[in-house]
């Protein structure tokens, strides 16, 4: 349930908002009183999206550091300010550890990894010099836990997500800077639509204790959670959201 209130005034920046989880995360910050900003390539679903919601929205790559940074810079000048980094954009490829190229390889880690260490820098310094904390959320993976045959790539970027969010989370605290992140299971979503069949949905289905998939509402929750004065003493935490698939 939404509590209209609860982030009243509060400036959020999410990446890849413009359709599937982040446009669900950022949806939702939005019903409950943020500022919204949504950084993601595809311009005119993020467009469209952004206005649906009364967010703003602004065009960028990730992979190219110069342009993440400047786009991160751009938003916290819209929002004057920024107190919630959702990191949210990713990637999802596949191949086994023998057919992986190299190239697959970096392309997967600029997206999943090495953009989430350029955001944050620029959200947790502008936080710094703001003098009054805030939160950053990462989304991992359920992968990042358990591997998977033909995500080799996939997922030991999201490995490296959940390193780079405890380090973080042990360098920042000091500024009262929450790092979290949030590893999911199977969610349906447009990532990976082309490779779902209903006989894979209903095996993955029956991996959870709880006999079904995972929804974007069950992890724009967690991260709103997270980002919440109720999540206020998690920080450097690896959160499933797997409906039991994974318990560690």
């Amino acid at each position: 349930m939404s509590t209209p209130d609860r982030f009243a005034g509060t400036r959020v920046i999410v990446t890849g908002g413009a359709r599937g989880i982040g446009g669900r995360i950022a949806e939702r910050f939005g019903q409950e009183g943020a500022h919204v900003a949504i950084l993601d390539r595809m311009a005119d679903a993020g467009r469209a999206h952004a206005e649906c919601i009364g967010a703003r929205f602004i065009e960028t790559d990730l992979a190219d550091n110069d342009d993440a940074r400047r786009a991160m810079r751009e938003a916290i000048d819209r929002l004057s300010g920024v107190d919630v980094l959702v990191n949210n954009a990713g990637m999802l490829r596949f191949a086994s550890v023998l057919e992986t190229d190299p190239d697959e390889w970096d392309a997967m880690f600029a997206v999943n990894t090495r953009a989430m260490l350029v955001t944050t820098q620029v959200a947790a310094t502008a936080m710094i010099e703001a003098g009054a904390g805030g939160a950053v959320v990462n989304l991992a993976s359920m992968a990042a836990k358990t591997g998977g045959e033909g995500q080799v790539a996939y997922a030991a970027s999201k490995a490296a997500v959940v390193a780079l969010t405890r380090v973080s989370a042990l360098e920042l605290g000091a500024h009262g800077i929450r790092v979290n992140a949030m590893c999911p299971g199977y969610v349906l979503t447009e990532m990976g639509a082309d490779t779902r069949t209903p006989e894979k949905v209903a095996l993955w289905s029956s991996y959870s204790p709880l006999g079904r998939l995972g929804t974007t509402d069950d992890v724009a929750g967690l991260a709103l959670f997270l980002a919440s004065d109720e999540g206020g003493y998690f920080t450097g935490q690896a959160v499933n959201v797997t409906g039991g698939m994974v318990m560690h």
